[in-house]
């Protein structure tokens, strides 16, 4: 039965968690090493207080005296020691917390770093809540209960070890029978991990819900408002808070049930001691001072056994947590650098997209061969039909995801070989919709160059057609903006992105339809700043209002992954049956 419960033990990657976990702690061993140490003379003096039952009691049960030594030392004895304990105790358990949140911010910055590296392809899969859960609250579970767990189990087998060795001392024959029933009421326990393993999984998922529905509530209170979305709000979080009710229950109809058996068999145990060291003392082969301090050791060695069943839960949500944060520590993101990577210099040839097909599900192709060639200096437009593959044409040369097939090169070099890092800071993005971080204006521009002058600043501000706003504000460019850029309207939030993408000062520039979600006068002023930024670089333009890219140099016509017609805006306008002359009439009438 031991081999079983050892084999089970190890099953549950016990031992290979802990040692991948090691090197996290090394950093502290000093101070871990203290608090498991420290475990040793907590569980042993458990043993000490048993022991010390023995004479106590065969003194004053036995010979009916109180005067003795013993009588007083004892009991004054008992109480040092409990002292003592609940010092240590204390002490490793702030040792244990200590290291355990140093850890879990280590784990958590590695695991933030692991997560700015991920490609677009994940955080299309995955909403807001799963990665909170993933890369914070695992980590936290993990690391929060790995000392604890280790303290515990150190504590509890120190003790264990110390009590089984009372038990033995006082009566061979009880410890046997103690020992069995130990180890049968532990059994149950091998069964857990299979019977919880796939719920937990359901649990987390769930639980990765319900803080996106706080994230959803959180961006969208306005849409939520304005479309009076409460009572769908309010029905989609008690649906998924149900799941969870459910998930909760199922996971006590599976496990609830091992505590009471674990009881039970412990009472069973207690219940043979008691009947066969009765028959031992009437056979004088035990002394009564024996049997309590048997009967006392037992107690302390079986109540924590009757209650670990309501615990080991935990214990495993901690296991699994960590299982989980070690698969994403351990995992290599999709798009990295290949081996010995060439950094890109500025570009001075040619952009070239070579029989390039590219897919974001297995069997639905979104671009199909398409061929196209860039002179470095020339503005590429990109026009055609909604989810025609525009975007995803330029999403693909930063390389936010992979070519499924063919290849996009840079003066003759595939860019599966360039250094990403250098790659990308040759390009600079202008969204339709640009991400703005918590902070101030100067913050926010500065982001596109880490160590912009105050000069480079303010002519970016400028290029930018930002002077007229900046110099409406207090605080002027040190103005806070707020979460997401909530306090700036749509014109500035894109202004702030062009003078981002002016500090950079990239070779390449991508307008993601820049200009499309702004009102008329917004977009001239927006308009003038990004003919600034046009100026004397390689230009991708996709657009819907086909009025911005007259002057380009070639129109990109793509629809349905394949492009259907190439040309500048003359050409095309005056070429029959051309699907851009058609487009461009339709939008001006």
């Amino acid at each position: 039965m031991f081999k079983k419960i050892k084999a089970k033990f190890l099953s549950m990657n016990f031992v290979v968690n802990y040692r991948k976990i090691l090197p996290y702690v090394k950093p502290y061993w000093g101070r871990a090493m203290i608090a498991v140490l420290i475990t040793i003379p907590i569980g042993s003096m458990d043993a000490v207080i048993a022991w010390a039952l023995k004479p106590y009691m065969d003194v004053v049960m036995v010979e009916k005296s109180t005067g003795g030594t013993s009588t007083l030392l004892i009991p004054i004895l008992i109480i040092v020691f409990s002292s003592l304990q609940s010092i240590l105790t204390y002490t490793a358990t702030y040792l244990n917390t200590w290291v355990g949140h140093r850890v879990s911010m280590d784990v958590k910055k590695k695991l933030f770093a692991k997560l700015m590296h991920y490609n677009a392809s994940f955080f299309d899969k995955n909403t807001s809540g799963d990665i909170i859960v993933r890369f914070n609250n695992d980590v936290d579970a993990a690391c929060g209960g790995l000392l604890n767990n280790l303290k515990l189990f150190t504590t509890r087998l120190f003790s264990s070890i110390s009590l089984i060795c009372v038990l033995f001392y006082n009566s061979w024959q009880l410890a046997i029978v103690a020992t069995l029933v130990l180890f049968g009421a532990l059994f149950p326990l091998t069964r857990v991990r299979k019977r919880i393993k796939g719920l937990m999984d359901k649990t987390v998922f769930t639980g990765t819900r319900v803080i996106t529905h706080y994230n959803e509530t959180y961006s969208g209170n306005r849409i939520i408002s304005s479309y009076n979305l409460y009572d769908y709000q309010n029905k989609r979080f008690s649906d998924t808070l149900d799941d969870v009710f459910k998930l909760g229950m199922k996971m006590i109809q599976r496990t609830g049930i091992i505590s009471p058996i674990m009881h039970f068999v412990v009472s069973v145990g207690i219940a043979i001691v008691i009947w066969l060291g009765s028959y031992l003392i009437v056979t004088h082969q035990i002394t009564a001072g024996s049997f309590v301090s048997f009967i006392a050791a037992l107690i302390m060695l079986y109540n924590p056994i009757k209650s670990i069943g309501n615990n080991f839960n935990n214990v495993q949500m901690a296991f699994l947590a960590m299982e989980r944060v070690f698969d994403k520590l351990e995992s290599i993101p999709d798009i990295r650098n290949c081996d010995n990577p060439t950094v890109l210099e500025k570009p001075t040839d040619c952009i070239e997209y070579k029989n390039v097909c590219f897919s974001y599900v297995d069997g639905k192709q979104v671009l199909e061969d398409v061929n196209l060639k860039i002179n470095i200096g020339q503005t590429i437009a990109f026009v055609g039909n909604s989810g025609g593959g525009k975007s995803t044409l330029v999403n693909l040369l930063p390389r936010f995801y992979e070519v499924s097939k063919g290849s996009i090169n840079i003066d003759g070099k595939d860019i599966k070989s360039l250094d990403i890092d250098s790659l990308r800071d040759n390009i600079a993005i202008v969204f339709q919709d640009n991400f703005l971080f918590y902070g101030t204006i100067r913050d926010n521009i500065a982001i596109g160059k880490k160590d912009a002058t105050e000069e480079e600043i303010q002519s970016a501000v400028k290029n930018a057609c930002l002077e007229e706003f900046i110099s409406t504000l207090d605080k002027g460019l040190d103005t806070e903006i707020g979460e997401r850029g909530v306090l700036l309207s749509g014109g500035q939030k894109q202004r702030i992105a062009i003078a981002r993408a002016f500090v950079k000062n990239a070779p390449i520039v991508i307008l993601d339809e820049a200009t499309s979600a702004l009102d008329n006068k917004s977009e001239a002023i927006v308009q003038k700043a990004i003919d600034n930024l046009m100026a004397d670089r390689t230009v991708f333009i996709i657009a819907h209002r086909l009025s911005t890219v007259r002057n380009a140099d070639k129109i990109v016509v793509v629809n349905y992954g394949k492009i259907t017609e190439i040309g500048s805006h003359e050409e095309l306008i005056n070429k029959e049956g051309s699907i851009y002359a058609s487009l461009y009439k339709t939008q001006l009438h």
